[in-house]
């Protein structure tokens, strides 16, 4: 009696062994099988700028401007101190310091300023510019300088529509005081002074950080 109740304990303990084998085993396929959840993955920012795209973008926005007198023109800067690098504007540049109005067109402005270039001072008659660059003089090349200056930011677009809307000119207020009669011909803008002188542009839209230079080959006269 004793050994068949030691075999039935022993059958007993057999089977609850392979049943709890058998359920690791479906343990273990349910795992294997089970789909695997790929770990999260931080967004990838997409706003961060390339350095060198970055730099490449400044140059850009900086050469948009043309390049006066063999120097190029930066928007970010004031009207004297682009005009100072054109080879073509170094009487314009003398004339300005000599009459004191750098500080002034150093300022916020925003100024539109015609800047006649060396050639045009050329076209002057003899001693005409170192009469008026002598210090006796500054009061009259103060008036020479500020009648090549407009008030505001007077682009080429303003200056079209502007003649366009005065039936084929425009009366432009110096900020000398007197006025120059602006044109459209043949495609190209015109000035024309009190004394009857034409000036052309020759190069517009010279963007400043305190307005806009456009190149001239006259120097107008008040």
């Amino acid at each position: 009696m004793k050994r068949n109740l030691l075999a039935t304990m022993l059958l007993t303990s057999i089977a609850a062994l392979t049943a709890c084998q058998q359920d690791a085993a479906t343990d273990t396929t349910a795992a294997a099988t089970a789909p695997v959840e790929a770990p999260a993955t931080a967004p990838q920012d997409t706003t961060a700028m390339d350095p060198a795209m970055s730099a490449e973008a400044d140059a850009s926005a900086q050469t948009e401007n043309p390049m006066v007198g063999g120097a190029p023109m930066f928007a970010d800067r004031d009207i004297v101190t682009n005009a100072s690098t054109s080879q073509d504007h170094t009487t314009l540049v003398a004339a300005v310091q000599a009459a004191g109005l750098v500080d002034t067109l150093k300022g916020p402005g925003p100024f539109t300023v015609f800047a006649p270039t060396n050639a045009a001072f050329e076209k002057l008659p003899a001693g005409t510019v170192d009469g008026l660059l002598k210090p006796e003089m500054k009061d009259d090349l103060t008036k020479v300088l500020t009648y090549h200056v407009v008030p505001g930011n007077v682009d080429a677009a303003a200056l079209t529509q502007q003649i366009q809307a005065g039936g084929g000119s425009a009366m432009l207020k110096t900020v000398q005081g007197e006025e120059l009669t602006a044109k459209a011909d043949g495609g190209k803008v015109t000035l024309t002074d009190a004394k009857g002188n034409v000036a052309t542009v020759t190069t517009a839209d010279v963007r400043q950080s305190n307005g806009v230079i456009h190149v001239i080959d006259t120097v107008l006269m008040p």
